[in-house]
């Protein structure tokens, strides 16, 4: 990767405190600073907006999907130009999301294999890996459909909500939901074409309802009815109404947005297709499950390399952020809490995975394996001392959550498990690349780039380069109101299997 040089040295990209007030021990963290200090480099190839969703959003193909936890085409094309990886060549993501690296590789004839549990991935994927294949005749054709299909003034149906998004749209809109989608099951259409406009439905959810993607939640519109029954309740209690909150200035109507979506993608197909001499042959492989539990199935040494951005340690709950698109393709609110579990731990209410691993592995008979694993995980001096802090903190009140301390041993732990397997299936010369964030929680810095890196030289891995974004990422108000600012990295950890 081109450097860049900045007038910013690179101790602005240090840590000099972990522990505010020095509170707990924070040796072997700073250990970790030193060591991988003059590995970390601050280049203009990566900003905020290629790890994001921010440059996908106008992007041909990529923007059938508003993900926002995405990172962008040009950035996986930047790595794949870093690893060398050429076509026929066998590239993972091990959380695939809306499945950017696995379309890229396809673009360049890379093979590719990937897991995600969220079923957004698998319509995501269907939709877009097929932009070749479509027949326009038939998508145009479909339009014409849905532009003529007027919902009866006599149909009463509602589509389907769970607890978290009872009342999220309309009552027009939610009888239209319904409608539709009853239309689209039974039309004359095929598969594929079905499966898109699926797509264009789900992506046009949060614009048609009261709600917004607010990080840990969904953020609800004062018009919605929900806020309305809030504030009656809080009426006859005395209590003040909540502050008035537009998620946008016009709820739009479903007929036209959904066929606004649905004209676009039409359209973007029509130029792939026109400018596609070749039909590509490169094979996605998308399993509909835990990576934790898929990638101790496989073979030795048949990766390239990985591009990978996992969930990140910060409490976002994807399962409640895209709860409208996952109860419309028909999850309740006992499957959204199973997958809740099943995520990589990154919520409060995350489970330990711990003992189900272990399971897992001894079906497998793997059984020597998990405990190899586990023993080095818990040999690594860094992890040790921020649970240790981070309990200390927990008893000193000041976190806001205890879970924080489940959730991050957790996350850890089920990353190091991954980054251990990953490890034993790359091809020597392999380079994996994983998008993080660095976290804070009570006061105590957690370097989750630095942490991941000494995890995978544990495993064999060596570090080749710690990515680190010119902006970094600041703290929740409650922390710098109580522990003061202190400027986290985010960047890109780049490992190879010598």
């Amino acid at each position: 990767m081109e450097q860049t040089s900045f007038q910013i040295p690179i101790d602005h990209y240090l840590v000099e405190h972990f522990s505010a007030n020095q509170c707990c021990e924070e040796r072997e963290r700073q250990r970790l600073e030193q060591k991988y200090a003059k590995q970390l480099e601050v280049s203009e190839a990566f900003n905020r907006q290629s790890v994001s969703y921010q440059l996908s959003k106008n992007d041909v193909l990529h923007s059938w999907l508003k993900y926002k936890e995405a990172f962008s085409a040009d950035l996986v094309n930047l790595l794949l130009d870093e690893m060398g990886a050429t076509a026929g060549d066998l590239v993972m993501d091990p959380f695939m999301g809306s499945g950017t690296t696995a379309l890229v590789c396809q673009m360049r004839g890379i093979h590719s294999i990937g897991y995600d549990i969220m079923p957004i991935t698998e319509i995501s994927l269907k939709a877009k890996s097929a932009c070749t294949q479509y027949s326009l005749a038939e998508l145009r054709e479909l339009l014409r459909a849905i532009q003529t299909l007027d919902m009866p003034e006599t149909y009463q149906k509602s589509t389907p909500y769970v607890t978290i998004t009872q009342d999220a749209y309309p009552e027009e809109t939610a009888r239209y939901l319904q409608f539709i989608s009853e239309w689209r099951e039974g039309a004359a259409f095929s598969t594929d074409a079905k499966n898109l406009l699926t797509l264009c439905i789900i992506n046009a959810l949060e614009r048609i309802s009261y709600t917004s993607k607010a990080g840990q939640y969904l953020g609800w519109d004062c018009r919605s009815k929900k806020v309305q029954a809030a504030n009656q309740r809080r009426q006859r209690k005395g209590q003040p109404p909540l502050p008035k909150k537009y998620v946008r200035a016009e709820i739009l109507p479903a007929k036209e947005t959904i066929l606004g979506e649905l004209e676009h993608v039409i359209a973007e197909i029509a130029m792939i297709q026109q400018n596609s001499r070749t039909h590509n042959t490169a094979h996605i492989e998308y399993v509909a499950n835990s990576a934790l539990y898929e990638i101790p199935k496989l073979q030795d040494n048949i990766l390239t390399g990985v591009i990978t951005s996992p969930p990140y340690c910060n409490r976002y709950d994807y399962t409640r952020t895209y709860a409208l698109e996952l109860v419309y393709l028909g999850a309740d609110d006992r499957s959204i809490k199973k997958m809740r579990q099943d995520l990589l731990s990154c919520t409060v209410e995350s489970k330990s995975k711990i003992e189900a691993l272990r399971e897992h592995y001894k079906r497998i008979g793997k059984s020597a394996r998990f405990e190899a694993i586990y023993a080095k995980i818990q040999e690594n001096a860094a992890f040790s001392e921020i649970m240790t802090a981070l309990t200390i903190r927990k008893e000193r009140g000041d976190l806001n959550n205890s879970g924080v301390v489940r959730m991050v041993e957790g996350y850890f732990t089920e990353l190091a498990f991954v980054y251990a397997e990953l490890f034993r299936i790359c091809k020597p010369g392999a380079m994996v690349a994983f998008v993080n964030d660095n976290v804070r929680y009570g006061g105590e810095v957690i370097p989750v780039d630095f942490l991941s890196c000494s995890f995978a030289e544990q495993f064999g891995f060596q570090v080749k380069t710690i990515y680190a974004l010119k902006q970094k990422k600041g703290n929740s108000s409650q922390q710098m109101a109580k522990f003061g600012k202190v400027g986290l990295r985010k960047g890109i950890t780049v490992w190879v299997k010598e």
